[in-house]
């Protein structure tokens, strides 16, 4: 199923984000931080080896003409980030109206556009069965932004995902380079909290998006139903829904988001949830934005 992530409205909403971004939000995104990476400074830092692509004009040819190898120098300055966004794509996540599955491809987008607007590098995996596949590129320009938006469109969102196994077998987790960004409903038996662990463990920051829809969390239901597990037919149940019942799924509901909330406070870990129907401009800025800049 393709689902249309881009559209004018969206970039500019985006465009619009981004330059809030530069003069009012700190924390995130964006520059500004020396650190044990290169750039483009005076300071000399090391040498590495010519990849394609790299700016001819650093090559050192005075190692090279001992080495016959061209190598290029390596400068202290401003730290480029590596910003890994990883979606679950699991079945549950093509539930609610709107579908949990396009706000969380909008999301995704959304981080991606304003890791490349605050200079940082961006990479995306989409989180499957036990595995995290991954685009295949890191993402530095909005050109290349573009192409990984178009992919992301035709992702397909079905079957269960064990979001520890797919993160802690991934071929590059990175470490110490910047922030690993999980979006999923975090309504799953795998055991999310060991992925937290290993990814804290290689010193990365850590961002827990949860998206759920408005009808999982402002629940309105009387009657007889049909409860269809998406991942799971052996939960498939058949239930007349009173009011107490629908108490105790909101009591639930609220106990396990607490719970999240204290892992992460645990560890020094950020988490929200969103709602598939937010605005973008509310998950990137928080509550009260509509009023404050929007309205």
């Amino acid at each position: 199923m393709k689902r249309r992530i881009l559209d004018g409205e969206f970039l500019d909403r985006l465009d619009a984000a981004a330059l809030c971004l530069k003069t009012t939000m700190t924390g995130f995104f964006g520059g500004g931080r020396k650190s044990r990476s290169n750039g483009n400074s005076v300071e000399f830092s090391d040498f590495r080896e010519y990849f394609l692509g790299d700016d001819i004009r650093r090559i050192d040819w005075n190692v090279y003409a001992r080495t016959e190898k061209y190598f290029i120098r390596l400068f202290v300055d401003e730290r480029q980030m590596h910003n890994q966004i990883l979606v679950d794509c699991s079945a549950s996540m093509a539930c609610g109206k709107p579908e949990k599955a396009e706000a969380a491809l909008r999301v995704a987008a959304a981080f991606g556009y304003l890791s490349v607007a605050s200079m940082d590098r961006v990479s995306y995996s989409m989180l499957k069965g036990n595995r995290a596949e991954n685009l295949g590129f890191k993402i530095a320009t909005k050109d290349a932004f573009y192409r990984a938006a178009q992919m992301m469109e035709n992702t397909e969102f079905e079957g269960e995902v064990n979001i520890d196994k797919a993160i802690i077998n991934m071929e590059n987790p990175g470490y110490d380079d910047g922030m690993t960004i999980i979006i999923s409903d975090f309504l799953t038996e795998s055991d999310w909290k060991k992925a937290i662990d290993f990814l804290l463990y290689r010193k990365r920051e850590v961002l827990l998006i949860q998206v759920l829809s408005p009808d999982e969390l402002y629940p309105d239901l009387d009657g007889r139903l049909d409860m269809i597990d998406s991942e799971n037919e052996a939960y498939n149940m058949r239930l007349i829904m009173t009011k107490k019942m629908v108490e105790a799924y909101q009591k639930a509901l609220d106990s396990y988001e607490n719970e999240i909330i204290d892992f992460c406070a645990s560890r020094g870990v950020t988490f929200f949830t969103v709602c598939s129907d937010d605005p973008i401009e509310k998950i990137i800025f928080g509550k009260g934005y509509e009023t404050e800049v929007i309205r």
